[in-house]
């Protein structure tokens, strides 16, 4: 199946590709991997801003993730990166700004990691780190990064 036809299947509209927010490229290609900047999590077009374990709920965190899980393939295809040619999500960083006693960055994590494997199936499944943080860009309440394998360069 067609990587699009996936995400129509799934009720999935990409949103537009963020711009960077500072002195970076939002996608860097090298050999057969495609190393994708932190993305922020954007829902109906607003920064979902905060902290786990204060003023955002679980729900809200694992919802946060799985929007800049999107924002990571609004990437990929704004680079000129057919989805088709995903061969395989690397590796997953996910960051959580939480509070000291917040142990639940996991679970965050789960909404990018879960959205990859129903997308991409199989090649969807991959390495990852979860980590709390005291602050992020912006006051983001998660960002992702992500490398990614490249079935022809």
């Amino acid at each position: 199946m067609q990587i699009e036809e996936r995400l129509a299947e799934l009720g999935i509209a990409l949103p537009e590709a963020a711009a960077p927010v500072a002195a970076y490229v939002p996608v860097v290609v090298s050999g057969n991997l495609a190393y994708v900047s932190g993305q922020l999590p954007f829902i109906d077009g607003q920064l979902v801003t905060g902290h786990l374990g204060s003023d955002v709920s679980l729900d809200d965190g694992v919802a946060a993730a799985r929007a800049c899980g999107l924002m990571i393939l609004a990437q990929l295809k704004g680079a000129d990166i057919d989805l088709n040619n995903v061969a395989r999500i690397v590796k997953l960083g996910g960051f959580v700004s939480c509070t000291g006693d917040f142990s639940d960055h996991p679970k965050v994590v789960n909404g990018a990691s879960e959205l990859m494997a129903d997308v991409f199936g199989d090649a969807g499944r991959h390495a990852r780190a979860a980590v709390g943080v005291p602050s992020l860009p912006l006051g983001a309440a998660v960002e992702i990064d992500a490398i990614v394998e490249l079935a022809k360069v």
